[in-house]
């Protein structure tokens, strides 16, 4: 029988839960890699650290729509340039996207990652007119430990004490994310990246306020295992208690992995919420 420790590693190992986990980092990089083939691209830095880059693919026309999508990889694993897949789907529909990209664990201290995001993001809010962007239609989006990192800059990411986040995101999609570490810091994982209880708090999105947050769609697969599924109900209320306005969805016959590469595909569920809350056809 495992043990409540080995069962807690068990239910934070989604890769353990589908059937083979190298065929989901093959698609995440053959898509990204066509998409950079298909679409033009520049790389931009939003900081001095060499690993503060981002990818952006433009929108064709000026004063665009953008996303943003922030990876996971239990901040410690995959890139910017793996996560481009859903680039395609919301160029074709008249936005413009990006990958942003950040420094990994244990090279960086979760603090740090956390910082290093949302210096990208009000980079982009900075030079979102130069960009060819509308500065009051971005839109962020993040998967797994990238749904923790959206999560973090939409309580933490203002600009200023004057400025409501609304001001400088209009909604956001987070998917299988993590919002409570405390559970994750008595796992391998918080044990891998050196978490520690003053960190797992001051990064937990769930014991947030919520304060004017803008639009949320919160998803996850059918198929995540219940430990993201108590992650995904907790935050969910949480954001209803606060007044935040919050699509809840569940998608069935997706796993932790799969999931994401529907976030522009208008033939799902995830893809429409998003769309609409881009107000994209």
């Amino acid at each position: 029988m495992a043990t409540a420790m080995g069962l807690r590693d068990l239910l934070y190992t989604p890769s353990r839960f589908v059937p083979d986990m190298d065929w989901y980092v093959r698609e995440y990089a053959r898509r990204s890699e066509d998409a950079r083939a298909m679409l033009p691209w520049v790389e931009h830095a939003y900081g001095p650290d060499p690993a503060e880059r981002l990818l952006f693919f433009p929108a064709a026309g000026s004063a665009a729509p953008l996303q943003v999508f922030v990876h996971g990889g239990y901040w410690q694993e995959s890139s910017k340039e793996d996560s481009c897949f859903a680039a395609p789907d919301f160029v074709s529909r008249g936005a413009a996207f990006a990958a942003l990209g950040y420094g990994l664990a244990p090279a960086y201290r979760l603090d740090e990652i956390v910082a290093m995001v949302r210096r990208g993001l009000l980079w982009i809010h900075r030079n979102a007119r130069a960009l060819g962007v509308d500065p009051g239609r971005v839109f962020l989006s993040g998967s797994s430990a990238g749904a923790h990192l959206v999560a973090m800059f939409l309580e933490d990411g203002r600009p200023g004490p004057g400025t409501p986040i609304r001001d400088v995101v209009r909604g956001a999609t987070l998917l299988s994310g993590l919002y409570d570490l405390e559970p994750l810091r008595r796992t391998y994982i918080g044990a891998a990246i050196g978490l520690t209880p003053a960190e797992s708090a001051r990064n937990s999105p769930i014991g947030r306020p919520h304060r004017e947050l803008p639009p949320l769609v919160v998803a996850r697969g059918g198929a995540e295992t219940e430990a993201f599924a108590d992650q995904q109900e907790r935050y969910v209320r949480s954001l209803e208690r606060a007044g935040t306005a919050v699509t809840d969805l569940v998608v069935g016959g997706r796993d932790h992995f799969d999931l994401a590469l529907g976030l522009g595909d208008p033939s799902g569920p995830l893809g429409r919420a998003t769309l609409d809350l881009m107000r994209l056809p």
